[in-house]
Order: C-alpha cells, then structure tokens, then sequence
C-alpha cells in the first residue's frame, strides 16, 4: 500500500450530539470537551495509519473559529497533514451542524503532532 492509500484510509470521521452536560454558561461547547474530543479522533487517526503505539506530543494551534451551541450535532474529521521518521502530524477540523436544517459551518481546526513508541516507551520509526 502506498503512503497516500494509507493517509487516505487513515482519515477518521465521528459525529457527537452536543447535550447540555458538555455545556459552559453560555450553551456553548466547553473548549475544553472540544480539544479532548479533538486528541481522541487525532490519536484515532495516528494509529490508523502507523498501527502502532502514539502518544500526543503537541497540539500547535487551535482556532475556535464559532460556538458551538448546545443542541446541535458536530462531525470531527482527522486527517494525516506530515509524516516524519518517528512523528506524524494530524488536522482535526470540528464540523457544526444544525440538527433540523442543512446549516454545516466549520467551527474549530487544530494539529496534534503524535510519535510512535515503542514498549520501552522510546519513539521509534513509522513504519512506512
């Protein structure tokens, strides 16, 4: 399998229902929930392709782009954007949809750089 079969196979895609319990004062998604549920589909994504052990080592920039209000549904799309010898870097973008209209907006994008480890938790190479 090719790298660009394996990136593409690798994509992850979730979708939540935001209810009130993972809601701030304003009824808007805690941007805490939504960076937690952005590392989860990132680690998803990272094992996918290397299946092998990956642990987040950054996250370099998330922009919260618009609310995302209670009541609505959002998709979490990760993709493999780099690919070094030990490390991988993945784009998690936060789709919000309305759940009674055709309304999607792109809400939240961030990257999380992971590296393989191994038993010893030392990194070693991605396969390839």
């Amino acid at each position: 399998m090719t790298t660009a079969e394996r990136i593409w196979q690798a994509e992850t895609r979730i979708f939540k229902a935001v209810f009130p319990n993972t809601t701030n004062h304003y009824d808007t998604l805690f941007g805490g929930t939504a960076m937690q549920l952005m590392d989860e589909v990132a680690f998803i994504t990272a094992t996918r392709f290397s299946r092998q052990r990956m642990v987040t080592v950054s996250s370099d920039r998330i922009d919260f782009k618009q609310p995302i209000p209670a009541g609505t549904i959002v998709e979490l799309i990760g993709r493999v954007t780099y690919l070094g010898n030990t490390s991988l870097k993945i784009r998690v973008e936060i789709y919000v949809e309305q759940m009674y209209s055709d309304q999607r907006d792109k809400a939240v994008t961030g990257e999380f750089t992971f590296v393989a480890i191994d038993e010893n938790k030392q990194p070693v190479k991605i396969l390839l």
